[in-house]
């Protein structure tokens, strides 16, 4: 399927890598892009660089709601099924949480099926993976759940069940799919409720105002910080692709740990403040791997995606953005 000329629809329009996604479809040559949200978790202020863009137009509904998903997806090719609740939000809401992740899912396929859309790219996270012990963890390793907290456990088990529903739909009505599997995604637009990625903005909040950076445990928990502009090509080049009915890994396969993450912070900043390690009693974490590694050969052999912004230039990215902000 070619972006340029098509028409495409994003649930979750407006959030962060809704809006990422919708750039980089105007730059390819979409003929529109629907944006389809309903607010609950951003607002249009985030996408007020393309907005007055004629080829945009802004939809608030709720994937919830079948009639509005339907009206919303009228000659739409292709859906990048990004709304969704994350970790935290769903662990303080679990039931709309796992109605949203679950039975939303089944919304935008069944309205795919009626529309006659040709292809999905779902939203999905590594979390499918839980607390993997995997040397490298790749996308047929199993989902290690009984380590985590319940609400991450919830949340990984809902990015599984929309992967088949996912297959599921393509198999009996041949609505192709596509998903893949977020690492820690961060980026311009940040916001506060990525249970990884807030720390980037906590951490700098904090020298903001003058406070030492808090570091949990040792540092040493490693995470794999994703930038949301690679997040947005690999959601286009899997909607150009000819693979469907696959999950993939997007991420940089590079291990972060937090002394490193508050270390790039500082440097960027220029602050002389000294970190301190404290661990915040009650505090709700995905995951606190020190040794946590995601292959993207996969994705790379199938689709040709590769990550391009390293952790150093991001971070750089996401202050000097936050900077800019009132």
């Amino acid at each position: 399927m070619k972006i340029a000329g098509g028409k495409f629809a994003i649930t979750g329009g407006v959030s962060l890598i809704g809006a990422s996604v919708a750039e980089q479809l105007l730059e390819a040559g979409a003929r529109q892009v629907v944006l389809f949200d309903n607010y609950s978790l951003s607002s249009p202020d985030m996408v007020q660089g393309i907005i007055h863009d004629g080829r945009i137009k802004l939809i608030r509904g709720d994937i919830l709601r079948t009639n509005e998903l339907f009206d919303a997806f009228e000659d739409v090719q292709g859906v990048f099924a990004i709304a969704g609740f994350l970790t935290l939000p769903l662990t303080l809401n679990p039931m709309l949480g796992i109605a949203v992740n679950v039975q939303g899912m089944v919304n935008v396929h069944e309205v795919c099926r009626y529309r006659n859309v040709e292809k999905v790219v779902f939203s999905s996270s590594v979390a499918t993976y839980g607390e993997t012990e995997a040397e490298t963890t790749q996308e047929t390793d199993p989902w290690a759940w009984s380590k985590q907290q319940p609400g991450a456990a919830l949340y990984g088990a809902s990015k599984l069940m929309g992967e088949n529903i996912g297959r599921l739909y393509e198999d009996r009505y041949g609505v192709k799919s596509i998903s893949l599997r977020y690492s820690s995604v961060y980026g311009e637009r940040q916001h506060y409720r990525a249970i990884n990625s807030i720390y980037i903005i906590d951490t700098y909040d904090r020298i903001k105002r003058g406070e030492r950076p808090i570091i949990p445990d040792d540092g040493l928990e490693v995470h794999d910080y994703i930038h949301v502009a690679d997040i947005a090509r690999a959601n286009l080049m899997a909607m150009e692709s000819d693979v469907s009915r696959e999950s993939f890994n997007v991420a940089t396969g590079v291990s972060t740990t937090l002394n490193r993450l508050v270390e790039i912070i500082l440097q960027v900043t220029g602050s002389d403040l000294e970190p301190e390690y404290k661990t915040i009693p009650g505090k709700i974490r995905a995951t606190t791997s020190k040794t946590l590694k995601f292959s993207n050969r996969k994705i790379e052999r199938m689709i040709g995606w590769r990550p391009g912004i390293s952790i150093e230039e991001g971070i750089e990215r996401v202050i000097r953005w936050c900077q800019t902000q009132p």
